[in-house]
């Protein structure tokens, strides 16, 4: 008698097993796995990216991501790249004032990382302070980026009155010592290798910037930054007194259509490389949470404030997105089962009603016949459509023993009008 119920369970539960296939399915679509490598445009080599790409690199490989970095002409370079959909780039350093969301709305921003100083090296015995003292002079300079061309417009210097060549990195530092320009302009880090070599040489001069401040308010997307006195090296202090810069924060951006768990591991990377002390900064300042020419990715910024989630602190990254699905599978099966728990004994019920009312009906239709006159062959014929409603009525389960022996009953009232028939007919 358990052919009902047992036919009830098997759909119950293949209702169930499809349930979690299409859920699956749905989960692999709109959570699918975050890819092995990451693309970074570094900028040119010897640049003021290259060694943080680098270093970004050796952090992600802990989490078995490879960050692949990309070698660029420079930072206009790695803006156009990003802008590129087709040029297979993930991620960028930008300069400040580099652009912004109207121009580059496929950008999302983690934040700036840090400041990036304009330095003024110059050879001579002349003490410079002002930028409009290099007219006439042999400039080579990152002209390509904009908040430097604004400041030397804004100090008079133009092609009409200098000599502006293109000149950054190591090729301007080498384009200093050999005499072939009279200043240089370069962005780099403090303790990068040409910035390090420039402020040791005896023969270079770093410019006390005295009107950064007035800088800073022409270019807002300057800073005013002041290296003080002694700290390249306090034994032979250097530098000799404090020195007033300007300078552009750098900014990591990211296209809207990386992987959200790529972006989450990428903030924890700038935090781990940038959230401590520098000359220029205090420990936390960076990465920053708000961006003043982007906006910034929510799962950046959800982790700056909040740290590591639960997920990311208990479970390795490449776990993180299955442990996601999971969650996500459970919750949509408990929302799926607890209905099918409500209306399944109603359902169950159904079904065993609808069951008797087709054998019920059938034996009506038996009564039908039976109302008339029968032969010997139409006798045999009803007694096999009674002994079938009979084999059907034993696949009833045991819980509902009472409707089978009403109906059984009624069979054998039937089975008893159709015997005095075949008394009849043999009389």
């Amino acid at each position: 008698m358990g052919g009902v119920g047992t036919k009830v369970r098997l759909r119950v539960f293949a209702t169930l097993l499809g349930a979690v296939a299409v859920i699956w399915l749905a989960l692999w679509y709109f959570i699918p796995a975050p890819p092995l490598t990451i693309t970074i445009a570094a900028g040119s080599k010897g640049g003021a990216f290259e060694q943080i790409a680098y270093r970004y690199r050796e952090r992600l490989a802990q989490h078995h991501i490879k960050l692949d970095v990309r070698l660029t002409g420079g930072a206009a370079d790695n803006l156009k790249l990003m802008q590129d959909r087709g040029s297979g780039i993930d991620a960028a350093f930008l300069f400040g004032g580099q652009s912004n969301a109207q121009q580059s709305p496929d950008l999302l921003s983690l934040g700036r990382i840090t400041f990036n100083p304009i330095w003024v090296f110059y050879r001579g015995t002349e003490t410079w302070d002002r930028l409009s003292q290099l007219k006439g002079k042999r400039i080579g300079a990152f002209l390509a980026l904009a908040p430097l061309q604004r400041v030397l417009h804004a100090s008079g210097i133009d092609a009409d009155n200098a000599t502006l060549l293109p000149r950054m990195g190591l090729p301007a530092v080498r384009a200093l010592k050999d005499g072939e320009v009279d200043v240089i302009v370069i962005l780099a880090e403090l303790n990068s290798t040409q910035t390090q070599s420039l402020l040791h040489d005896p023969t270079v001069r770093l410019m006390n910037l005295t009107q950064a401040e007035a800088l800073t308010k022409i270019v807002p997307s300057l800073n005013r930054l002041v290296l003080p006195q002694g700290v390249v090296d306090l034994d032979k202090n250097v530098p000799a007194s404090d020195v007033n810069l300007i300078a552009t924060t750098t900014a990591v951006v990211v296209r809207k259509t990386l992987h959200p768990e790529l972006i989450y591991l990428l903030a924890q990377t700038l935090q781990e490389e940038h959230g401590g002390a520098g000359v220029f900064h205090r420990a936390g300042e960076f990465p920053t949470t708000t961006d003043p020419e982007f906006v910034v990715a929510d799962e950046a910024r959800e982790f700056y404030k909040n740290g590591p989630s639960l997920l990311q602190q208990y479970l390795p990254f490449l776990m993180i997105n299955y442990a996601k699905r999971l969650a996500a599978i459970i919750v949509a099966a408990v929302a799926i089962v607890i209905p099918v728990f409500t209306y399944a004994p109603r359902l169950y019920h159904w079904l065993i009603g609808a069951r008797l009312m087709k054998l019920y009906r059938r034996l009506r239709d038996i009564e039908t016949e039976l109302e008339s006159q029968l032969t010997p062959a139409q006798v045999e014929a009803i007694q096999e459509k009674l002994e079938s409603i009979y084999r059907a009525a034993r696949m009833l389960p045991m819980r509902h023993s009472d409707l089978f022996i009403n109906l059984v009953t009624h069979i054998r009232l039937m089975r008893m009008e159709l015997a005095s028939r075949q008394a009849v007919l043999r009389d």
